[in-house]
């Protein structure tokens, strides 16, 4: 028999089941109960709303690069430098009045010289335009650097001109030539590497929970970023701590600079003093990718401008594609951009069909586009020359929280496969990915990505204190090779 009356309206009627009958069921919308049901029937939702959905921002690296250890407080790395030999910003002088249109050449101050031997012979080119050159025989090599060249010129006509008299021209080594019963090449020249360096920072985060907040127990259904779904309790913001710490790890290998001064001292802004472990300690930075770009590799600012969709993309892109060839010219690259710079690539592309001016109709997508079928006015790769490119979004650039609040970079191209380097640990030749990080590991301590739990909390005993404290920390830097063929694209 029924209930009435009592705490219930008449007109309801409770059942020992969760089932819906005719005199069990509250309308919310029938007068007289609006304020009942506000007061004893809350409703609560038990499942986070993903309103932002994937928030985490890392994979990058994980997707162009490689992680391994080292043991060192430096990583050190050679580079071999161009096999052929050639200056920029020499100067040509007229050696009086020879018959022979003997010149000299001064080589530029600070480039390394000694290179070019007498006997060589040269191609010097004007800077202006590219298009005056002439070709010299080395007769001798003078200065104490070596860096005066006695040349007399295979083509006379071009140097009384005056076309190339003046600082503003460039000139390789294109062989060489000699006279019958002459001794051999004087000299040598030995290879040279470049040599680069680069050192790991501490990073340091840790959520604090409570003894008293631990004892009262929450549930939420949640899904996080990780893959994890079900319900979890007050770890919850543990879990969201470590992802976010896990994107710092990348985003400082992205991001991380230099310390100009070379090392700032710890001083009263970080407290306490007694944390060092000794005095004299520094801050030294370290060089992320963005940073190593910018000072060995090539930077490309207002792709495709403020012209029309596709119209001056494709003449930006051909320049860079210039620049690349005269680099290690890699066939295959990646594109990793924002949303308005992979849009100007897509109508780039598209800019090159026919039937892209066209109002009528668009010819390029999936199934021909057809009108029943769905338009595809995206792309994801492309060849160009003798260049295959694979474009993607990076969320990092368009982030609210991260790049998206600025707009100083659009975009990076890095170049896929290996390169061969001399590792100075290993003493040998080794390939490995343009981009690795390194981490300071041995075999008792593995820096990569440590966390522990103090605390008198959470099943930790050791202190006094009434919390439970996720700690995290990770030692690394990012290792940018063969930077000469990486772009970055910088708005302008």
């Amino acid at each position: 028999m029924g209930l009435s009356g009592g705490a219930f309206p008449a007109s309801i009627t409770p059942m020992p089941n969760k089932v819906t009958v005719q005199d069990n069921y509250i309308n919310f919308q029938a007068a007289g109960f609006e304020q009942w049901t506000q007061q004893y029937l809350p409703e609560l939702y038990e499942q986070e709303v993903e309103r932002y959905g994937n928030r985490t921002l890392s994979g990058f690296l994980r997707m162009v690069g490689a992680e391994m250890p080292m043991t060192s407080d430096q990583v050190i790395w050679s580079e071999q430098n161009r096999l052929h030999i050639a200056y920029d910003s020499v100067t040509v002088a007229v050696a009086g009045a020879d018959p022979d249109y003997t010149v000299t050449i001064a080589l530029p101050a600070g480039q390394d010289t000694g290179a070019v031997r007498t006997g060589n012979t040269i191609l010097v080119s004007d800077n202006a335009t590219g298009l005056v050159t002439a070709k010299l025989l080395v007769t001798n090599v003078t200065g104490a650097t070596f860096n005066t060249l006695t040349c007399v010129s295979y083509e006379a006509a071009t140097l009384v001109g005056g076309s190339l008299i003046g600082a503003n021209n460039s000139l390789f080594v294109y062989g060489s030539e000699f006279p019958k019963g002459t001794n051999g090449m004087a000299g040598a020249i030995e290879p040279k590497l470049s040599t680069f360096k680069n050192s790991p920072i501490i990073m340091k985060d840790n959520y604090e929970l409570s003894g008293s907040d631990a004892a009262q127990i929450g549930w939420i259904e949640v899904a996080t970023e990780d893959g994890t779904s079900g319900y979890m309790w007050y770890l919850k913001s543990e879990s969201e701590t470590r992802l976010r710490f896990e994107d710092y790890m990348e985003m400082a290998m992205v991001e991380g600079k230099l310390m100009a001064t070379a090392g700032q001292s710890f001083g009263a802004q970080f407290t306490p003093a007694t944390t060092l472990a000794a005095p004299g300690q520094v801050i030294k930075g370290t060089e992320g990718l963005f940073a190593a770009i910018e000072a060995r590799g090539n930077v490309y600012s207002g792709f495709a401008g403020a012209a029309a969709p596709g119209s001056g993309a494709l003449g930006d892109f051909d320049e860079i594609l210039k620049n690349l060839d005269k680099q290690g010219a890699i066939e295959e690259n990646m594109l990793f951009l924002s949303r308005s710079t992979a849009l100007d690539f897509d109508d780039m592309i598209a800019a090159m069909n026919g039937a892209y001016a066209s109002t009528a109709a668009a010819s390029y997508g999936l199934f021909d586009n057809e009108a029943d079928m769905a338009l595809n006015f995206g792309f994801s790769g492309f060849r160009r020359g003798s260049y295959d490119f694979y474009k993607t979004d990076w969320k990092y650039l368009n982030d609210a929280t991260t790049r998206g609040l600025d707009k100083e970079i659009d975009g990076v191209l890095v170049p896929a496969g290996t390169t061969t380097v001399y590792d100075q640990m290993l003493g040998a030749n080794i390939r490995r990915p343009f981009l690795h990080v390194r981490y300071r590991a041995s075999e008792t301590e593995d820096r990569r990505m440590k966390s522990w739990i103090t605390g008198s909390v959470g099943g930790a005993y050791t202190s006094d204190l009434d919390t439970m404290r996720v700690n995290f920390l990770s030692e690394r830097c990012l290792v940018t090779q063969a930077a000469n063929n990486f772009v970055l694209f910088k708005g302008a």
